[in-house]
């Protein structure tokens, strides 16, 4: 609520009409404070840039940051002081910021990891030489964990450019309890420098008279915690699996420079709703936070330029104020489905669902198809189950779950297809099976009736198909059997459980679409350089990765990318992650990896088409 008198919207300021009165002034502070508090909770881990609030135009901010001692940061928890270090680092002249841990249970707990440190340094020089033999090293943007006392220049330049314009005149460093605070910013925005690493910011809030440009009301000010280091996880490679030996590059465009192709990601991104500090007990929880998650999301979705992007527990009110417009500013047009929520009991607004994205450069939107399991569950007691059984069958059925299938026609050119002047089109569909483990039948039945639905549009119009998702469900499970094999055996162990009988006659548990798991291709793969260390991320048995999701109490894979292989070919795949770099944040999600799934991406291309 603004003040009465005070046009924030229209820009003209306070008309200087009313009196100051203790209520009025308490108003105006309060707003300031509401304000500051708002943009704090985007920016409290010193990671992300303030979100400007281009609605109150006349609100400004001044930001401060505190010069102190020398801090160490922990190396494994950055969020926290250092309170020992590693001598052998020292010794070895390994970087000074690998040798910092906040506490010897942290120490002990990355042990594991930490004496490869000194394994590599025994047989090689580090390249940063003499420059880290100090105890305490110089902080540099290359990452080290310890800060200097004294700012650089540009802290106390009185021209701060971070940010919009400057509506203010510079201001000096000003003293505080025996605290220096230097000004780094008066702008709505302030993105975190490397010089801020290791020190607290001071956000001031103030409400200004535009015309005036003089503070009306109280101000108020929140600190942040030491500013940390950004995460950086090593890039993600493109991995040639069509015979060529050579590294993919990209084109100016992120793309893969080959023509005809196109690239197809999927990826659970964990909803809010299932992060909690409970289940993700290991991650900071600044880590987890939804504010920081979505950037770091957002940021590795953008980076993977996928042609098409299948997401899965993407929530309702994330994909209409976030992922939606965000992915659009990147070229890309959004469908979505969420879940049914007869199940659901909580904030219908926050339901999860399925999101599929696709660049309007490269493709066009024909056809879209909903699956609900909740209808086919119906439908399905309706026909085979006694009517006083109906309500039992249906507790156990009707899950909520749902699948997005889209039509998209092709805008690039295939050089090999068979008919030039015919359409290319391709199905993708984008679900996620539901996860309990001790419903078997339940997830089997799911997965069976989405691949009758892509049956009918496969005999209907003889395009290429894609399945993708979040399956529940692990290699060598009955619905992985059936997607990868097209049937089930009888004597499948998963078959036992099936108290509603809607698993019989077993001879229906088929399909005819020839469909392959992209990431099997990688078994297939020739001799080559760097080649054996993909093999090694994936499972022999099975020709899939040893791991899609990757938590404290749980590894293995269970999301896919099904093709048709009578109609694609795979060319490329994005390379796994390899599970010692994940266990030294414990788990998924991470500081690095927002969720608790790892993405997966695949490079296809057209093959001539004959009748299935």
């Amino acid at each position: 609520m603004y003040p009465y008198g005070l046009d924030v919207c229209g820009g003209h300021g306070y008309t200087g009409a009313i009196e100051r009165t203790r209520e009025y002034e308490k108003m105006v502070s309060d707003l300031a404070y509401n304000i500051c508090i708002y943009s704090l909770d985007v920016f409290r881990f010193g990671l992300l840039e303030f979100y400007p609030i281009d609605i109150l135009p006349g609100l400004f901010f001044r930001y401060r940051i505190q010069s102190d001692k020398k801090v160490a940061i922990c190396s494994v928890h950055p969020s926290e002081q250092a309170t020992l270090q590693c001598l052998g680092c020292v010794k070895a002249k390994i970087p000074v910021a690998k040798s910092y841990h906040c506490s010897t249970k942290c120490f002990s707990d990355a042990w594991q990891h930490h004496r490869v440190l000194h394994e590599r340094a025994a047989s090689a020089v580090n390249e940063n030489g003499a420059e880290e033999d100090e105890l305490f090293g110089r902080f540099n943007s290359a990452g080290s964990g310890v800060v200097n006392a004294s700012l650089p220049a540009s802290q106390s330049n009185p021209s701060l450019s971070n940010g919009a314009t400057p509506v203010y005149p510079a201001a000096v460093a000003q003293r505080s309890g025996g605290e220096t605070w230097f000004e780094v910013g008066r702008s709505k925005t302030y993105t975190p420098t490397a010089d801020d690493i290791g020190h607290v910011l001071k956000l001031e809030c103030f409400v200004v008279d535009v015309e005036t440009k003089l503070a009306v009301g109280l101000s108020n000010t929140v600190l942040t915690s030491r500013v940390i280091p950004a995460p950086s996880p090593c890039p993600r490679r493109l991995i040639p699996v069509s015979g060529v030996d050579v590294m993919g590059h990209l084109d100016s465009d992120g793309h893969i420079s080959t023509t005809g192709t196109f690239t197809v990601l999927s990826y659970n991104i964990l909803s809010d709703a299932y992060a909690t500090s409970e289940s993700y007990s290991y991650c900071p929880s600044w880590a987890l936070s939804w504010p920081y998650r979505r950037q770091n999301l957002l940021r590795e979705i953008v980076g993977y330029r996928a042609d098409i992007v299948c997401l899965q527990e993407v929530q309702s009110d994330h994909f209409e104020e976030f992922f939606g417009p965000e992915l659009d500013k990147h070229g890309y047009q959004a469908l979505f489905k969420r879940k049914t929520a007869e199940v659901f009991n909580g904030n219908i607004n926050t339901i999860d669902g399925c999101a599929t994205f696709f660049r309007r450069d490269r493709f066009s939107h024909v056809k879209k198809y909903e699956v609900e399991f909740n209808k086919a569950a119906q439908s399905l007691t309706d026909a085979l189950v006694p009517s006083v059984q109906k309500k039992t069958a249906l507790s156990r059925l009707v899950k909520d779950n749902v699948a997005l299938i889209v039509v998209l026609e092709a805008k690039f050119i295939n050089q090999v297809i068979d008919n030039p002047g015919k359409r290319q089109l391709v199905c993708v569909a984008n679900t996620h099976v539901n996860v309990h483990q001790d419903l078997k039948d339940v997830k089997l039945w799911q997965v069976h009736t989405l691949l009758k639905g892509l049956e009918k549009i496969a005999a209907s119009a003889n395009i290429p198909m894609l399945v993708c998702g979040d399956f529940n469900a692990i290699p060598g499970s009955a619905p992985h059997a059936l997607l990868a094999m097209g049937k089930v055996d009888p004597m499948h162990p998963d078959l036992v459980v099936d108290p509603l009988g809607i698993l019989r006659p077993l001879s229906k548990l088929a399909h005819q679409l020839p469909l392959v798991s992209a990431y099997s291709s990688f078994a297939r793969m020739g001799v080559g350089l760097g080649l054996e260390q993909h093999r090694r991320r994936m499972d022999p048995s099975t020709n899939e990765p040893l791991f899609t999701n990757c938590t404290r109490d749980f590894i293995g894979t269970l999301d896919y990318i099904f093709y048709s292989a009578d109609s694609l070919t795979v060319e490329s795949l994005l390379e796994l992650l390899d599970e010692d770099s994940l266990r030294k944040d414990t788990a998924l999600p991470s500081p690095e990896w927002s969720s608790d799934h790892i993405a997966l991406l695949a490079e296809f291309r057209c093959m001539p088409r004959t009748r299935r």
